[in-house]
């Protein structure tokens, strides 16, 4: 390339495009087809991480109960005495639970099953 580097370099693919002003559209018109989509996964990967430390958050402000027995319960519910979980949300005699370090979260139980088989007392 000679002394003259990038400079050279820049002149000849200016040259092959038809111009500076050309050389620059395809570096602008290329720079945003390259960018935009990585800024769009970061923005899905900022999204992700906010709602997960979010859910995390909204779990620390849950109450949170221990089962009192050992068995297996309703939709597949292995537990042990001592597990701890957390009641999400309850409507009439349906109670939706989190099980901690459990990945097949969540669950739904009955209440009055939930009172015999934990320290649950119907409230959250």
């Amino acid at each position: 390339m000679g002394n003259l580097g990038w400079y050279q370099l820049l002149t000849t693919w200016a040259k092959k495009v038809g111009g500076p002003k050309q050389l620059m559209l395809l570096l602008a018109a290329g720079g945003y087809i390259i960018i935009r989509p990585v800024e769009a996964g970061g923005k899905k990967i900022f999204k992700l991480i906010k709602s997960k430390t979010k859910q995390k958050a909204n779990k620390a402000n849950l109450k949170s109960f221990i089962f009192t027995e050992n068995g297996f319960g309703e939709n597949e519910l292995l537990f042990s005495k001592g597990d701890r979980f957390f009641v999400a949300v309850t409507h009439d005699d349906a109670v939706l639970i989190e099980k901690e370090n459990d990945d097949n979260n969540p669950y739904f139980v009955s209440g009055e099953w939930l009172k015999e088989v934990s320290d649950y007392d119907g409230t959250i």
